[in-house]
C-alpha cells in the first residue's frame, strides 16, 4: 500500500490459487433412513491437527468417522441461485447447498477435517426423539459456590459393565469402531492422510420420501433441499514449499504510530441474508434399502459410528463433540452388547455416535419439512397465498416452565429438590390431574372481546405460561428462558393441532448465561441405550436398579456408580442424584467423549482500512477496546491471535516472538492470494503480547493518509480461511463498504426510489454464492465468521450476511456509523465490543434435540449448518444466540399423559474442556381444543412465525409473508370462535392466552423486516430479518413490541428490592401517541436502545434533577448519558434504567429525544398502535381481522 506497494513485484506462480469457493467435500445432504451408504467421492484427506498446537494433556482424542453425502435434487435455499439437479460425483453442480441429511460411512482412523455445513433454515423430518446430544460448552469455570456448583462423582466399585471406566487403552489401538446403524447397512473405510490435501468437490444426493399428506402452509412449504456438487479445489491454507513462487511478499518494516503508512482501503458491508425458503414441490427419488441385520448389531469398532435411528441418515462427523458423544455412546453400547438395558454412557466413536441414537423401528425421513395437513374445506377461496398457514406442522408444547430448582451449593443436600416419590414409578404417581378440563386455570380460557377491551397489556412484562403440571414436576421443569414451546399443552393428534390453527415449535436459548448451573463430573454419564436421552427429572425408576426413558420408554439398567449420591453420601437413592433433580445440567465430558484434542481458542481479526474505514473512525474504538480486554479474551495458555488488514491489497502482520516490532507483509496479487509466512501470522497471545499491543497502538494511525477507496474483502476472507483452517476458531470481520475488488465483489442493487414501495421488495437474497460457499468451507474447518458492518452506504448485507449465517457466526450492523457525527452508534460499538470480546464462547459444537416418541422435527431456524436431520453443527456457539424449531405430530399421543423435549449441546470450552449442556422440558398432553388454546404461549408463537415469515419473504415474496402473518391471526381466531356459542357477529373474541396475538402480529408487520410503504433501506430490512432468525425470544420480543414507561412520576410506592437497590416498577403503557403528554417523560425499551422522550412542557425539576439541565431548551440534541445527581428522582430513574440493563447481555444505548431531534422519527415509528400512511392502526387492524373472519 502507498509507497511500499509500488515497490512490490509479484512473479507469477507464487501461492495456491482459489479460483472459486466450493462447499467442502465433507458436507452431506439428508437422505431417507433406508438409503444405502455410498463412498464419499471427495473426502477430506487432511489431518485436522497437523501439529499446529499441543493439546491439553487431559484431553486425548480418538479418531472420527467419515461420512458420505447422498442427495438427488434440491432447490437453493435462501439465495437467488437457480436450483440444481443432483449430480453424480463427476458432474459439478454450482450453487449453495441446502440442508441435508447424511449417510454415514466408516470413520477415519485419524482425525479428519470437518465435513458438514449447514444452512440457516432447514427443513428436515426427524423422528421423535432422534437427537443424540452430548453438549459441551466453552470453557466454563467449575466453581464450588452457588454460581456454578460442581458435583464430582467418584467411581464406585461396580459389577458388570457399569463399573468399567472406558479409556483409550480399552480400545483397539489402530482399528476402527464399528458403530451399529439401524439404517445404514454398510461401513466403508475412508483412508486418512496425515498430510493436508486439497479437497475436491463434494457430491450430494437428496431424496424425499412421499408424505402422507400434502398441504400448502402459509409460512412453510415442503422443501427439496438444494443439492450441489462442487469440484473446485479448496486451499487449506499455507504454502507448499514444492510449489513455484508466483508472487513475492515484501517484508515492510512496521511503522510506529507517528509514521503514516498509506494502505489501500476497502469498505465492505456485512449483511446477513434471510434464511432459505421452503420449496412447495417436493420430489422423491428411490432410496436403497439397507440390511436390517446391521440395525441389530450391538458391537462397534473404533472408527465407525452408529446412526441415529430417528434420523434419516447418520450425521456426519465433525470436530464438534456432538458426534463424539454419539460415538462414545455407541462404543459403550458395543462394549456392553450383552446388556440391552445398560444405560451407562458409551465411549465416543464419532460425534454423531456420541450424541446419537434413535428408535429401534425405522422411520421415513424427508429432507423437506413434513407437509402440513390440508386446509379445511371451509376455507374461503378468496384467501391470499398464505392462507394454509394452520396446516404448518405445529407443535403443542409450550416451553413455559416454572422456575427450575437448582442447587445453590453443591455440598448442601437440601439445595436439590427431592423427587416426590422414592424409586418406584415416582413419575407415574405424578400424572394424575393433568386433564385441563377441570384443573386449568379459568383465566387462560376467559374469552376477551378485542374490539371492546382496549386495555389488554399487562401491568408488567408478559409472563411465560406455566404448564399444567403438578407442583413437583413444575418445580423440576426447564426455565422458559432457555427452552420454550409455542404450546404448553400438547395436542394428542396432528388433526387436533391442525384444528387449532397454531404452529407447534420450540424456541431455544441453549448457551445463555446462567447464575446457577449444576456442573457434574462423573465417569459415567447415564443415557438411554436406545434413543441416547440423558437421564433427567422426568424418567421413571421402576426400582433401584432400573429406570424407564421418558422419550422412548425403554427400560435401562442403573449403573452401579449412579447408585451413590455424593451430596448426601448415601447409597441406593438414584432418584436424588443432581441429574434427576435439575432439568438443566452441564456434564464435564471425559476423554472417552473426545475424538481428538480440543482446539485452542484462536481469534483472527480482518479489518477494513480503506479510506471510508479511516474516515468512519472505527479503528480507534476497536483497537482501544482490544487493548483494554486483551487479557479478558476467553482462552488458556494456548490462545492464539492474528490480524489481517485490507483495502485494494491484503496486509498481513508478522508478530512472531523475538521481533523488535511487528512486520507488515503486503500481498497485492488479490487474484491469487497466498499466505506469505503461514507460521508467524497466528501467534500465541501470551508470548507475543507486547508486539500485539504495539500493533494495536499503531494501527489507527498507520492508514491516516490513505486514498484507497476499493475493498478486496473476498481475497482477505480467502486468506483468513487458509490461515484458520488448520485449527479452527473465530474470524471477526470489520467492513465499511461494498466489496469492489477480487473474488466476491458486489455491485449496488438498491434503488433508493423503491425504498417506500408497497409492491415487490427485491434483492432480499444474496447476489452471489461466494460468501455462502466460503462460510460452508469455514464451518467444515470449525471456523465461524462474525461480521461487523459499519456502513454509511448500501453494502449488500443480503450477500455478506451469508458468511455468518452458514458458519454459526453473528452479525453486528451500525448504519451511518461515524465516530463523531453519530456518537450513539460509536457508543453502541464500544459497548458491543466489550461484550463480544469477553463473553464466553464454545468451539466445535454440535447440538441435538430429542423429543418423545410420536413427535418429530422438520425445520430449524438460526445460524448453523444441519449435518443430519437432527444434528446442528456450530463452529462457534455464544450465549447471545437463539434458535427456533418447527415440529409436527407423527403419531397419536393418546397413550401418554406427558411429552418431553431434550436439547444437548456438546462443545469445547475456551479452556480446552469438552462439556455437554442438557436442557429437558416436560409438557402435558391434552385432547380438547379449548385446552390447546389455554396453553398457547403467544410470544413463542409470534417469534416462531417471525422466523417462518423471513423464509417466506426470501423464497416467495414479502407480500406473501405479510399475508401469511395476517392469515395466522385470522385462522386461529376463527377456529377458536367456531368452538364458542352465542357469539354475535360484531364481536371479535380471542382466548385470554391469545389476546395479544393480533397486537404482536401488527407490530411484526410494522417492523423494518416486513413493513411496506415506509422508506426502509435494503440493508436495514435485511439486518432486521437476520435478527429475527438469530435472536433469543426475550430479545426478539423487545424488538417486535418495545416496552413504554412513564418515568417522570416514579415513586417509592410500587417498587421491588434487588440486592441493595430499590427499583421502581412503573406500569407498561400502550405504544400509542395518545399516552404521551407534553408534561411527561417516557422511556421506550427497544432492547438494544433506550429512547427517553422529553415533552416540551416537562417539569423543570425533573429535567434539572435527572438530565442535569435547568430547562427543556437547554437540553442538547445528542445526549446519551444521564448524570449522577443527588436527588430522589435521579436515583429512581437511574435505578430503574440500570435494572432494565441488567436483564440483558448487551448494554443498551440511551438516546434523549426532543421534538426537534431527527431521531424522534425512529421513536414514533415504534408506536405501533397508531395509524401511519401505509399501515393500519391497531383498532383498524382488528376490524380488518374481524371482516376476514366473517366473510
Amino acid at each position: 500500500s502507498g509507497p511500499m506497494q509500488s515497490q512490490m513485484q509479484f512473479p507469477s506462480g507464487y501461492g495456491s490459487h482459489l479460483p472459486n469457493y466450493s462447499a467442502p467435500s465433507g458436507h452431506y445432504s439428508q437422505v431417507p433412513n433406508k438409503a444405502a451408504a455410498s463412498h464419499l467421492d471427495n473426502q477430506y484427506r487432511a489431518s485436522y491437527y497437523p501439529g499446529y498446537y499441543s493439546a491439553p494433556a487431559q484431553n486425548v482424542m480418538t479418531s472420527v468417522g467419515g461420512n458420505v453425502l447422498s442427495a438427488q435434487e434440491s432447490q437453493q435455499l435462501y439465495n437467488n441461485t437457480p436450483p440444481h439437479s443432483g449430480a453424480t460425483s463427476d458432474r459439478p453442480v454450482q450453487g449453495a447447498v441446502s440442508s441435508a441429511s447424511y449417510l454415514h460411512v466408516s470413520a477415519q482412523p485419524s482425525y479428519s477435517a470437518f465435513d458438514n455445513h449447514y444452512s440457516t433454515s432447514v427443513s428436515s423430518s426427524v423422528a421423535s426423539q432422534g437427537f443424540p446430544l452430548n453438549s459441551d460448552h466453552y470453557a466454563m469455570p467449575v466453581v464450588s459456590g452457588a454460581m456454578y456448583p460442581n458435583v464430582s462423582y467418584p467411581p464406585v466399585a461396580a459389577g458388570g459393565v457399569y463399573g468399567q471406566t472406558f479409556t483409550s487403552q480399552s480400545l483397539p489401538a489402530g482399528g476402527q469402531f464399528k458403530e451399529t446403524n439401524a439404517f445404514s447397512s454398510q461401513s466403508t473405510s475412508v483412508p486418512h492422510s496425515l498430510q493436508q490435501h486439497v479437497p475436491v468437490g463434494y457430491n450430494t444426493t437428496l431424496s424425499t420420501a412421499s408424505s402422507a399428506q400434502s398441504v400448502q402452509d402459509n409460512l412453510s412449504r415442503n422443501l427439496t433441499g438444494s443439492v450441489a456438487k462442487v469440484n473446485n479445489q479448496i486451499n487449506t491454507g499455507g504454502i507448499d514449499s514444492s510449489q513455484p513462487v508466483h508472487s513475492v511478499s515484501q517484508n515492510v518494516p512496521f511503522t510506529k504510530p507517528g509514521v503514516g503508512t498509506s494502505a489501500s482501503s476497502a469498505v465492505m458491508s456485512s449483511v446477513r441474508s434471510p434464511a432459505p425458503s421452503l420449496s412447495s414441490k417436493p420430489q422423491s427419488s428411490p432410496s436403497a434399502t439397507q440390511s436390517p441385520e446391521l440395525a441389530l448389531q450391538e458391537g462397534m469398532q473404533y472408527g465407525g459410528y452408529v446412526n441415529n435411528q430417528a434420523s434419516s441418515a447418520p450425521a456426519p462427523l465433525s470436530s464438534s463433540s456432538d458426534d463424539e458423544e454419539e460415538d462414545e455412546e455407541d462404543e459403550e453400547a458395543a462394549l456392553d452388547s450383552s446388556s440391552t438395558t445398560s444405560s451407562a454412557s458409551p465411549v465416543p466413536n464419532n460425534y454423531d455416535a456420541l450424541e446419537g441414537g434413535g428408535y429401534p423401528e425405522t422411520r421415513s425421513v424427508t429432507s423437506s419439512p413434513v407437509p402440513s395437513p390440508s386446509v379445511l374445506q371451509t376455507s374461503k377461496a378468496s384467501k391470499p397465498f398464505g392462507y394454509g398457514y394452520p396446516a404448518l406442522q405445529p407443535g403443542y408444547q409450550n416451553a413455559t416452565a416454572p422456575t427450575p430448582v437448582q442447587p445453590s451449593n453443591p455440598g448442601h443436600h437440601p439445595g436439590f429438590q427431592h423427587y416426590p416419590q422414592a424409586c418406584v414409578n415416582q413419575l407415574s404417581s405424578s400424572l394424575g390431574g393433568l386433564s385441563l378440563q377441570h384443573s386449568q386455570q379459568p383465566e387462560s380460557l376467559r374469552p376477551v372481546n378485542l374490539t371492546h377491551d382496549r386495555n389488554i397489556l399487562p401491568v408488567s412484562s408478559v409472563p411465560a405460561p406455566v404448564p399444567n403440571l403438578n407442583s413437583d414436576l413444575r418445580k423440576l421443569n426447564c426455565s422458559p428462558d432457555s427452552f420454550r414451546c409455542t404450546l404448553t399443552n400438547i395436542p394428542q393428534t396432528q388433526a387436533l393441532l391442525n384444528k387449532a390453527k397454531l404452529p407447534l415449535g420450540l424456541l431455544l436459548h441453549p448457551f445463555r448465561d446462567l447464575t446457577q448451573l449444576p456442573v457434574i463430573t462423573s465417569s459415567t454419564i447415564v443415557r438411554c441405550r436406545s434413543c441416547r436421552t440423558y437421564i433427567n427429572p422426568f424418567v421413571s425408576f421402576i426400582d433401584q436398579r432400573r429406570w424407564k426413558c421418558n422419550l422412548c420408554y425403554r427400560v435401562n439398567d442403573v449403573p452401579e456408580e449412579f447408585m451413590y449420591n455424593p451430596l448426601t453420601r448415601s447409597y441406593g437413592e438414584p432418584h436424588k442424584r443432581p441429574e434427576v433433580q435439575n432439568s438443566t445440567v452441564e456434564f464435564i465430558a471425559s476423554s472417552d467423549y473426545m475424538l481428538r484434542p480440543p482446539q485452542p481458542a484462536v481469534y483472527l481479526f480482518v479489518l477494513d482500512v480503506s479510506h471510508n474505514a479511516v474516515e468512519a473512525g472505527y479503528l480507534t474504538i476497536l483497537c482501544q477496546s482490544l487493548l483494554e480486554n486483551l487479557d479478558k479474551l476467553p482462552g488458556d495458555s494456548r490462545t492464539r491471535i492474528g490480524f489481517i488488514t485490507f483495502d485494494s491489497t491484503v496486509q498481513f502482520y508478522n508478530l512472531q516472538e523475538g521481533l523488535s516490532q511487528p512486520q507488515m507483509l503486503i500481498v497485492s496479487d488479490i487474484d491469487d492470494i497466498f499466505l506469505p509466512t503461514p507460521d508467524s501470522l497466528l501467534v500465541n497471545l501470551h508470548e507475543s503480547k507486547e508486539l500485539i499491543k504495539d500493533l494495536l497502538n499503531a494501527l489507527p494511525n498507520m492508514f491516516t493518509n490513505t486514498r484507497e477507496t476499493h475493498s478486496a474483502l473476498g481475497p482477505a476472507l480467502q486468506a483468513a480461511f487458509k490461515l484458520m483452517s488448520p485449527t479452527g476458531g473465530r474470524i471477526s470481520v470489520f467492513q465499511t463498504q461494498l466489496p469492489s475488488l477480487g473474488a466476491g465483489l458486489l455491485h449496488s442493487r438498491e434503488d433508493p426510489n423503491q425504498r417506500s414501495s408497497t409492491k415487490v421488495v427485491q434483492h432480499l437474497g444474496p447476489a452471489t454464492d461466494f460468501y455462502k460457499k466460503l462460510a460452508l468451507d469455514c464451518s467444515g474447518q470449525q471456523t465461524a465468521v462474525d461480521l461487523f458492518l459499519l456502513s454509511s452506504q448500501y453494502s449488500d448485507l443480503a450477500s455478506l450476511a451469508c458468511m455468518s449465517k452458514y458458519s454459526a457466526g453473528c452479525i453486528y450492523y451500525y448504519p451511518s456509523f461515524h465516530h463523531s457525527h453519530n456518537p450513539t452508534q460509536a457508543e453502541k460499538l464500544q459497548k458491543d465490543l466489550k461484550r463480544y470480546l469477553t463473553r464466553k464462547i464454545g468451539f466445535e459444537a454440535v447440538m441435538r434435540i430429542r423429543c418423545t416418541k410420536g413427535l418429530s422435527i422438520h425445520t430449524f431456524h438460526g445460524n448453523f449448518f444441519v449435518r443430519s436431520t437432527d444434528l446442528l453443527s456450530l463452529a462457534n456457539v455464544n450465549p447471545d444466540a437463539g434458535f427456533a424449531v418447527q415440529m409436527s405430530i407423527e403419531e397419536s399421543l393418546t397413550d401418554t399423559s406427558l411429552v418431553c423435549f431434550q436439547t444437548a449441546l456438546l462443545y469445547t470450552s475456551s479452556k480446552g474442556e469438552r462439556r455437554i449442556r442438557v436442557h429437558t422440558l416436560c409438557l402435558p398432553v391434552v385432547s380438547s381444543l379449548s385446552d390447546v388454546y389455554a396453553g398457547a404461549d403467544v410470544q413463542a408463537v409470534v417469534c416462531l412465525l417471525a422466523n417462518m415469515a423471513v423464509d417466506r419473504s426470501v423464497s416467495s415474496s414479502l407480500a406473501d409473508a405479510r399475508d401469511a402473518l395476517v392469515n395466522a391471526v385470522v385462522d386461529s381466531l376463527a377456529a377458536y370462535m367456531s368452538t364458542a356459542s352465542n357469539l354475535q357477529q360484531s364481536m371479535l373474541i380471542a382466548p385470554n392466552s391469545l389476546k395479544l396475538f393480533p397486537l404482536y402480529i401488527l407490530a411484526l408487520l410494522k417492523q423494518k423486516a416486513f413493513r411496506t410503504g415506509t422508506s426502509t433501506r435494503l440493508d436495514d430490512r435485511v439486518y432486521a430479518m437476520c435478527q429475527m432468525k438469530s435472536q433469543p425470544l426475550v430479545h426478539l420480543m423487545k424488538m417486535i413490541h418495545p416496552n413504554l414507561y412513564r418515568i417522570d412520576k416514579l415513586t417509592d410506592e410500587s417498587t421491588i428490592h434487588v440486592n441493595d437497590r430499590v427499583v421502581p416498577q412503573p406500569p407498561l403503557q400502550k405504544l400509542s401517541a395518545e399516552k404521551l403528554t407534553r408534561e411527561g417523560a417516557f422511556l421506550m425499551d427497544c432492547g438494544s436502545i433506550f429512547y427517553l422522550w422529553i415533552g416540551k412542557n416537562c417539569d423543570n425539576n425533573f429535567i434539572k434533577d435527572v438530565l442535569g439541565y435547568p430547562n427543556y431548551a437547554s437540553v442538547p440534541q445528542r445526549m446519551t448519558q444521564l448524570p449522577e445527581v443527588d436527588a430522589p428522582s435521579s436515583e429512581r430513574t437511574r435505578s430503574f434504567i440500570s435494572w432494565l440493563k441488567d436483564s440483558r447481555p448487551l448494554s443498551p444505548v440511551l438516546q434523549v429525544i426532543k421534538d426537534e431531534n431527527p431521531a424522534k422519527t425512529d421513536f414514533f415509528q415504534h408506536l405501533i398502535e397508531d395509524r401511519t400512511e401505509a399501515a393500519f392502526s391497531y383498532y383498524e387492524f382488528l376490524l380488518n381481522i374481524q371482516q376476514q373472519i366473517c366473510k
